[in-house]
């Protein structure tokens, strides 16, 4: 079950490292770091298959939203025999001390617009009893590890990134207004839940990841503040920033698991 147990290298060959990324800038700059790459098409999408830093991994877009995030993770658990899969994207950030340029590792992840009431609680998955999935603790650890390091010597808008840990709330909808943030905000905190970030895919790769017992961390590059400036620069952003911060973070955390 999610929280018990890390994936352990010393199963490595027969189950991979999945990395999902939600841009496809990230993804590229992966892909050229992979020893003996070789693509996979697998519904409707491709699945690079490699190492990296010695680790076997296989890395894939999410796409966007729910579906097609639990779509891709069910993939890479049937047809790649993943062993853990770790995420990275980027994020509006909700959280009072959360600021553009900082980045946010799931501890907890809840979909903001699941609402089955009154047949069942507000946020609740139906037929679960369960409204937070929790991130692989272990993994979540080597992650903020990974943030640290990799992160070293960078800076945006002249501060050092910082790294957070919390909830993460996942919607099929982008938030970019301050009225649609507060009233989103407003009523996770109304019933007990603190969310840092905000984005479109994380919650439905955790529930899966739960499903079949297998770890799941993600970490979050905060892109805006979820309000009316979320668009500004935005592919700058990723270039610059959210690219650069992932393939760092990533590398670190490969290192650290094939240790």
């Amino acid at each position: 079950m999610m929280g018990t147990s890390l994936y352990s290298p010393g199963d490595s060959v027969r189950r991979p490292l999945a990395i999902l990324s939600a841009l496809a800038e990230e993804q590229a700059g992966l892909v050229e770091q992979l020893q003996g790459a070789q693509c996979v098409s697998h519904a409707g999408r491709e699945f690079w298959q490699g190492q990296l830093s010695g680790l076997p991994v296989v890395l894939a877009l999410s796409r966007i939203g729910k579906v097609a995030a639990a779509t891709t993770s069910v993939a890479l658990i049937e047809r790649f025999a993943a062993g853990a899969i770790v995420f990275t994207g980027v994020a509006g950030g909700v959280g009072p001390r959360v600021q553009v340029g900082d980045v946010v590792v799931g501890t907890g992840y809840v979909q903001h617009d699941m609402d089955a009431s009154p047949l069942f609680p507000r946020y609740q998955i139906p037929l679960t009893g369960q409204t937070a999935f929790a991130a692989d603790a272990a993994l979540a650890r080597s992650l903020v590890f990974a943030c640290v390091v990799g992160l070293q010597g960078l800076q945006h808008a002249g501060r050092a990134p910082l790294v957070h840990q919390g909830l993460i709330a996942s919607g099929d909808r982008f938030v970019n207004g301050l009225a649609e943030t507060r009233s989103i905000v407003d009523a996770l905190r109304h019933h007990g839940h603190e969310p840092l970030a905000v984005e479109m895919e994380g919650a439905a790769v955790a529930q899966v990841c739960h499903d079949y017992g297998l770890p799941f961390a993600a970490v979050r590059t905060i892109s805006d503040r979820a309000d009316d400036s979320a668009h500004v620069d935005f592919p700058a952003f990723v270039r610059d920033v959210a690219s650069v911060y992932a393939q760092r973070i990533i590398r670190e955390l490969v290192r650290a698991l094939a240790g």
